[in-house]
C-alpha cells in the first residue's frame, strides 16, 4: 500500500497520538517508517520496543535529511510524508487511494486537508495541545466541516509515487532544518512535468501546528525563502501564486503560468530582490 514517513524530534506523546490515529483510522495496512532525531525523551526506546521500522540520528539532522534517510527503507509504491503532530481522520487512505486509482499514472502530488485550531485550511478548535484535544468531538464533526478539493497544495501530509520521489531526489537538504523545503520539492516535481497538485477535502487530518519546530526556540531556522529565491530565481510566494495557484478550487491539471503584466512586474521584483540578496 503506502509507506508513511514520519520524522520526529523528541515529541513522543504527539507521535504516539499520530501512530494511534493511523492504527485506528486506516482502512488498510501501511508501512510506517520513523526517523528519530535524538530520541532521548524515550522515543527511541518506544519505537524499538514496538518494532516500528525506523532510522535514527544522535543529533537533530533536520527535516529534509530525516525524510531522505527514512525514505531509503521504503518498500511500497507510494510515499506519504506526515508530521509527527498530525491526527489522521477515518478513511483517509481509502479517499487517497481512490484518487490515485482514478489518475492511472504517477505524475501527481496529492495532499490532505488540514484542520487546525489557529490556521490551516479549516480553522476549528478541537484542542490546542494534547491536554485539551477532544478526539471524540473531532470524530463526530470532521465529516461536516469542509473546505474543498483545492489547487496548488504544498502541505503535508502529501503523497507521491516512489518513482517520482527517486526521480527528483527526495527533499533538498540545503533547506534544513526545513523551512521552504515543501515548495522546493513541488518545484522539482514541476520541472519533471508534474501538473497535478491536488488537496483532497475528504482526506482530513487534525494538525496541532508544527509543535516540534516551535518548541525549539534555540534552533537556528533556515532562511528558506532566500534559499528558494537563489535556487529558482523567484520567491515561494510567486511560485504559489502563479504556478501552483494555491488554495483555489481544483479545476484540473495546471498549465504554465500566463505572462501577464502583473506576472512580469512581480517577476521583476523577485529579480531585484535576488540581485540584492
Amino acid at each position: 500500500m503506502i509507506s508513511i514517513i514520519i520524522p520526529t524530534y523528541n515529541n513522543l506523546d504527539y507521535l504516539k497520538l499520530c501512530l494511534k490515529s493511523l492504527k485506528k483510522n486506516s482502512s488498510f495496512n501501511h508501512e510506517i517508517i520513523i526517523h528519530i532525531n535524538d530520541g532521548s525523551d524515550g522515543t527511541l526506546d518506544f519505537i524499538k520496543t514496538n518494532n516500528y521500522k525506523h532510522t535514527s540520528s544522535v543529533d537533530n539532522i533536520g527535516l529534509c535529511s530525516s525524510i531522505n534517510k527514512a525514505a531509503k527503507l521504503v518498500s511500497n509504491k507510494y510515499i506519504l510524508y506526515s508530521h509527527d503532530d498530525m491526527y489522521f481522520c477515518p478513511n483517509w487512505d481509502k479517499v487517497l487511494l481512490n484518487e490515485v486509482n482514478s489518475l492511472n499514472h504517477d505524475d501527481f502530488y496529492l495532499s490532505g486537508t488540514m484542520i487546525e485550531p489557529n490556521s490551516g485550511h479549516i480553522i476549528y478548535d478541537f484542542g490546542i495541545d494534547l491536554a485539551t484535544f477532544n478526539e471524540n468531538k473531532l470524530l463526530s464533526k470532521y465529516k461536516d466541516i469542509n473546505f474543498y478539493d483545492h489547487q496548488g497544495t504544498h502541505f503535508a501530509p502529501h503523497l507521491v509515487s516512489k518513482k517520482m520521489w527517486d526521480k527528483v531526489g527526495g527533499f533538498s537538504e540545503e533547506f534544513n532544518p526545513g523551512i521552504g523545503s515543501d515548495p522546493d520539492f513541488n518545484m522539482k516535481l514541476w520541472k519533471q512535468g508534474v501538473r497535478i497538485f491536488k488537496g483532497l477535502n475528504d482526506f482530513k487530518v487534525y494538525h496541532f501546528g508544527s509543535l516540534t519546530t516551535r518548541k525549539k526556540k534555540n534552533l537556528i531556522q533556515n532562511r528558506g525563502d532566500r534559499t528558494f529565491l537563489k535556487k529558482w530565481g523567484f520567491s515561494t510566494k510567486f511560485f504559489k501564486k502563479y504556478y501552483l495557484k494555491s488554495k483555489t478550487k481544483y479545476e484540473g491539471p495546471l498549465n504554465e503560468p500566463k505572462k501577464t503584466i502583473n506576472y512580469l512586474l512581480e517577476l521583476l521584483i523577485c529579480k531585484i530582490r535576488l540581485f540584492f540578496t
